[in-house]
């Protein structure tokens, strides 16, 4: 099964999608599970994980509603107010559906603070009762806060979003480098391969502006906790669905066929837990 482990979908609303700025008009549109099926299918996809897009939790309802209608979402990462006093009772709620696998808060758009709040650290601190994952969307410069947060969860699974965010534009190894080595020294912690063309020069990125910052990120978390995503449609204000999976498929493509496996689907499907249908 190959899976892609980040992929979005939405009704589009200037309010509530305001982060789309002008440069990404082409996304201004509404996102549906028939506009991607069959460029999935068409890569050679089996199945993608739909992962939250705005912070409501109407909205993780009703990506859970698409799940259930389209086979090919083999599970979803919604969002709940991780803050609140009843984290809980809302988890317990919305647990009841099988395909709710992870949770994720925009913290790239938070203080760094924001992560190692009591009220935070206590709604991830109920997520492993629940058996869910966390994706960790944040900028390089969040990573030294990310490290103190995963360090104290020695337990719970996290996955970094679009390798934290480097600057592939200008090439910046410095400073990311060695903050996501020190991340993936915590073996709970998992990188996926997704969202580096809306990190690199859109219009004029080559398959050599992404390889030292893979070289990295395969160093430091190994074979078995990386997995390949697209981050469609926001990729495509850069490149195509196929152009954007072909960055990872050509890095790897030196790989033992099992090493490929587990970053086209394996790992994805353990770490969020995906029943093979």
């Amino acid at each position: 099964m190959k899976i892609d482990s980040h992929q979005h979908f939405w009704l589009y609303n200037e309010q509530e999608y305001g982060w789309i700025s002008d440069d990404m008009e082409k996304i201004r549109k509404d996102i549906l599970p028939e506009h991607l099926e069959p460029i999935l299918m068409s890569h050679g996809y089996d199945g993608t994980i739909i992962v939250q897009a705005r912070q409501k939790i109407e909205e993780t309802y009703w990506i859970l509603e698409l799940a259930e209608k389209n086979a090919f979402i083999k599970g979803i990462v919604g969002w709940v107010e991780l803050c609140s006093p009843n984290v809980d009772e809302q988890l317990k709620v919305i647990t009841a559906n099988p395909l709710l696998k992870g949770i994720r808060h925009v913290l790239q758009d938070e203080e760094d603070s924001f992560m190692l709040h009591d009220s935070f650290l206590h709604g991830i601190g109920c997520l492993e009762k629940y058996n869910l994952t966390y994706d960790l969307l944040i900028s390089y410069k969040q990573l030294p806060a990310a490290i103190q947060l995963v360090e104290k969860f020695p337990n719970q699974k996290f996955v970094v979003d679009h390798i934290a965010k480097p600057d592939i534009k200008s090439a910046t190894l410095h400073g990311w480098k060695e903050n996501i080595e020190r991340l993936a020294m915590n073996p709970n912690v998992y990188c996926k391969l997704s969202g580096m063309v809306t990190e690199a020069d859109w219009l004029h990125c080559k398959q050599k502006d992404f390889e030292p910052f893979l070289d990295v990120v395969i160093t430091a978390f190994g074979i078995d906790r990386v997995m390949i995503g697209s981050d469609w449609p926001v990729c495509t204000v850069s490149k195509s669905y196929s152009n954007v999976m072909n960055i990872v498929e050509t890095y790897i493509s030196s790989f033992s066929e099992l090493d490929q496996q587990k970053i086209l689907g394996t790992n994805c499907k353990v770490f969020y837990q995906i029943d093979e249908k």
